[in-house]
């Protein structure tokens, strides 16, 4: 099974399938592109219709987008162990991760994952109203399983939510003490170290990636 993945300081739906991957040991081999090069485009259009990352193949099969690679992961080799047990927080956890697949456009937008900088930004009204709902979702989970993950075990909701804890932490935006928590627990789980790891080695540069001023 092979895993084609962007570069590791920018690309956070790269990381999104990487890390349910890894965190939950599933054997892979990683094949890392860079990012806007012609020869990242060269590459995908030869197996797969969008020349995006993550793309997944699994013998014949191609899977691409990060939340469809989570969810054939987990039915085709992790006997459904990537959601919450129970009926209703499986639902929450779905709901969730939905809604960061395709909400906080205005986050994503002005603060671009970019785990080798510390930057001040000057973020718009939407992007802090974004903040505030991240804010909302991590303190509210956090008072249902406290020091915990999301749903009290590892599931796919966290693995969509971890490039915005790096976000926040790259951008030193202030959040709840419930909150706050969550994202140490994020960042102190080993798995994400090693993505940080190998990102903090990469020296290419993707211009558009590279949002906000410096902090010296």
């Amino acid at each position: 099974m092979q895993l084609f993945i962007g570069n590791k300081n920018y690309s956070t739906w790269s990381l999104r399938a990487w890390y349910l991957m890894s965190k939950f040991n599933v054997i892979f081999t990683e094949k890392q592109l860079v990012l806007d090069t012609p020869e990242f485009y060269e590459t995908l259009k030869n197996s797969f219709a969008v020349q995006k990352v993550p793309a997944l193949v699994d013998g014949d099969l191609q899977v691409w987008d990060s939340l469809a690679i989570c969810e054939y992961i987990n039915d085709a080799y992790l006997s459904n162990a990537a959601w919450p047990i129970d009926t209703a927080q499986r639902a929450t956890a779905r709901s969730l991760s939905a809604e960061m697949h395709t909400g906080f456009m205005a986050l994503r937008n002005e603060m671009p994952m970019n785990i080798r900088a510390t930057r001040l930004i000057e973020l718009s009204a939407a992007a802090k109203k974004d903040i505030s709902r991240i804010d909302e979702i991590f303190s509210q989970q956090q008072r249902s399983y406290p020091n915990a993950w999301l749903f009290g075990e590892f599931s796919i909701a966290d693995a969509m939510y971890a490039p915005v804890v790096l976000r926040l932490k790259t951008y030193q935006i202030s959040l709840s003490a419930l909150a706050e928590h969550y994202c140490q627990h994020v960042l102190s789980c080993p798995t994400l170290q090693q993505w940080i790891t190998e990102a903090l080695k990469e020296t290419d540069i993707v211009a558009c990636d590279e949002a906000g001023v410096d902090v010296t």
